[in-house]
C-alpha cells in the first residue's frame, strides 16, 4: 500500500489519500506549479477563500482488516462487548463500505469505452450483492443491537441503488449490453423491495424525495458517529494581523502626518489652496493604507502556518492528531532546493512561467487515545481546480485535413499541464519525492501521469502505480484488495461464521 496516493476524484478534482499510525509526525507538502497564461496568481486567487471553499478533506478511523468478528452473530452470543463497541465498529464498516462503493461509482463514471464501462459495472453490482449478503447474515439477534444494525442496512442498501441507478442514467447508449443493465436494474428493484419489506421506511417518506433523502442523509452522520474526526478548525495569526494593521496605519499616519505640517507652513492661513492639499493628501492615505497593510502583511505571515487544527474522537473526546495547514504562493527562488531541481528536469517545450502554490500539512498523531483496537488513521484532502478553470481559455482554433480533394476541419481544446510536486518528510526521516504532470482543459482533467525524477533524489516509496493514476479500474482490483474494506470482505478467511 503507497504511502500516499494522488488519484483524480472527479471531472475537476483530485485528491491525495495516506494512513497514518498511532505517534507518527509527518510533514506533506504539494507545490502546483500554475503556468502564467492560466491567469492564477495572487491578485486573481485569495489563498484563503480557496481554502474555505475549493479544499476540503475527510479523516477517519482506519482498519486494513475490518473487526468483522464484532459484527457476527457469535459476538453477541459472547457478550464480550458492550453496546456501544458494538456500534462504533459496525459503524466502522459500513462508513468503509460506503466509502469504497463511492470511489468505485465515481471512477466508474469516468469510464468512456462501452464494453470496459458494463463489463466493470457488471463486476461492481455482483461484489454489491456479494458484500449485503454477507453483511446480513451477521444480523444481531437481540434487539438492544438491531437497531444500529437496521440503520446501516437501510442506509447501505438505500445508498447502493442510488449508485447504481446513477450510473445507469449517465450509461453509454447501447443495446449491446441490455443483459447487463437488466441485472443491475434487477438489482436495484429488489434492495428496494427489500426496504419495503422490512418497513425500514414510511410509505410518505418513500414518495417525498426530501424526506427520503434527509432521512438517509441523517443516518449518513449515525453512521459517521465513532469514525468521522471531529475536526476543530482555528485561523492562526489573528492577533498578529491586528497589530500588523495597527503598525501600517501607524506608518501612514506618520507620513500623512508629516505632510500636513508642511503644507501648513507653506501655505499662510485657511486658504483654499491648503483645503484642496489636504484634501489630496487624506486621498492618498486611503488609496495605499490597504494597499500597505496588505503587503506589510504578506511579508510578516510568509512560511507561517495558516490554520491549525484538532482532531478528536467523537465519542471519547480525546484529541487523536493535531494538524498545522499552509497555503501560500511563492516565488521561485523560495522553492526548497531539491524541488527546483526536479522542475529542471522537464523538457525543454515544458518550462514555462508559473505561479506556485504552495500546501502543506503537519501532522502529530497521539501515542494513545485510539479507539480500541485501532491504531490508524486515514486522510483524504480533495483538491477543486475550478476556481482554475474560470480563467482557461475556450478552444479557438481548428485543423484542417485534406482527403480525395474534400477539406474537412475539426475544433481543438486548449489544453495546459499543471505540474505537482509532493513532498513527504516522516520524522526523521530524510525527505521522499514525487512529480506528477495534470493536463486538463477549461472542463475537465484529461489525465494525471507521474514522472521520473532526477538522479540521486529519493523516490517516495511505494509509489502509486502508473495504472493508479487512470482511469482503468480494472487494472486497480489487485490493488484494492490490500486497502479496500468491500474487497476484504470477499476474503473468506476474514469472515468465520
Amino acid at each position: 500500500m503507497s504511502k500516499v496516493r494522488i488519484k483524480q476524484e472527479e471531472s475537476l478534482s483530485i485528491k491525495f489519500l495516506h494512513q497514518m499510525e498511532a505517534g507518527d509526525n509527518r510533514r506533506l507538502d504539494l507545490y502546483f506549479f500554475l503556468p502564467k497564461e492560466m491567469g492564477i496568481n495572487p491578485q486573481s486567487l485569495n489563498e484563503e477563500e480557496y481554502y474555505h471553499s475549493s479544499i476540503t478533506g475527510r479523516r477517519s478511523y482506519y482498519s486494513s482488516g475490518l473487526h468483522l468478528p464484532l459484527v457476527q452473530s457469535r459476538f453477541a452470543s459472547q457478550k464480550k462487548r458492550t453496546v456501544e463497541e458494538f456500534r462504533l465498529y459496525l459503524n466502522l464498516f459500513a462508513y468503509q463500505f460506503a466509502v469504497a462503493i463511492e470511489t468505485d461509482c465515481k471512477e466508474l463514471g469516468q469510464v468512456e469505452d462501452f464494453e470496459q464501462f458494463y463489463s466493470l459495472l457488471d463486476e461492481l453490482s455482483e461484489q454489491v450483492v456479494h458484500l449485503l449478503k454477507r453483511f446480513r447474515r451477521n444480523e444481531p439477534s437481540d434487539e438492544k443491537w438491531k437497531s444500529y444494525f437496521e440503520n446501516a442496512d437501510n442506509y447501505l442498501s438505500w445508498f447502493c441503488e442510488q449508485r447504481l441507478l446513477k450510473l445507469l442514467a449517465h450509461a453509454p447508449r447501447t443495446s449491446d449490453f441490455n443483459e447487463i443493465n437488466d441485472r443491475v436494474l434487477n438489482l436495484c428493484r429488489a434492495e428496494a423491495q427489500y426496504r419495503k419489506e422490512r418497513n425500514y421506511n414510511s410509505s410518505q417518506t418513500i414518495k417525498d424525495p426530501n424526506r427520503i433523502a434527509n432521512k438517509m442523509l441523517l443516518l449518513r452522520r449515525l453512521i459517521q458517529q465513532g469514525v468521522v474526526l471531529k475536526e476543530d478548525l482555528k485561523t492562526l495569526g489573528v492577533g498578529l494581523k491586528k497589530m500588523t494593521t495597527g503598525i501600517a496605519t501607524g506608518m501612514v499616519m506618520l507620513v500623512v502626518s508629516a505632510l500636513i505640517i508642511k503644507a501648513q507652513g507653506f501655505f499662510s492661513g485657511l486658504t483654499i489652496a491648503l483645503v484642496l492639499t489636504l484634501a489630496v493628501i487624506y486621498g492618498f492615505r486611503e488609496i495605499f493604507k490597504d494597499d500597505i497593510r496588505n503587503a506589510l502583511w504578506r511579508i510578516i505571515q510568509k512560511g507561517r502556518p495558516r490554520w491549525s487544527r484538532a482532531l478528536s474522537d467523537t465519542t471519547s473526546k480525546n484529541i487523536i492528531a493535531r494538524q498545522l495547514v499552509w497555503l501560500e504562493f511563492m516565488r521561485k527562488k523560495e522553492l526548497p532546493k531539491t524541488v527546483a531541481e526536479i522542475l529542471t528536469k522537464r523538457h525543454s517545450q515544458n518550462k514555462v512561467d508559473a505561479e506556485i502554490l504552495h500546501y502543506g500539512i503537519h501532522t502529530r498523531v497521539s501515542q494513545k487515545d485510539f479507539l480500541s483496537g485501532y491504531s490508524t488513521i486515514q486522510e483524504q484532502v480533495n483538491f477543486s481546480f475550478v476556481p482554475f478553470a474560470r480563467n482557461l481559455e475556450r478552444g479557438k482554433d481548428k485543423i484542417y485535413k485534406e482527403h480525395d480533394g474534400k477539406i474537412s476541419n475539426e475544433s481543438v481544446e486548449r489544453r495546459y499541464q499543471v505540474n505537482l510536486v509532493l513532498v513527504l518528510k516522516e520524522g526523521k526521516q530524510a525527505q521522499q519525492y514525487a512529480r506528477y504532470k495534470i493536463t486538463m482543459n477549461r472542463s475537465a482533467i484529461i489525465e494525471i501521469t507521474e514522472s521520473d525524477l532526477p538522479s540521486g533524489v529519493e523516490n517516495m516509496e511505494e509509489a502509486p502505480f502508473k495504472d493508479e493514476l487512470t482511469d482503468n479500474l480494472k487494472d486497480k482490483r489487485e490493488d484494492r484488495v490490500k486497502d479496500k474494506p468491500k474487497d476484504l470482505l470477499q476474503d473468506k478467511s476474514s469472515l468465520a461464521d
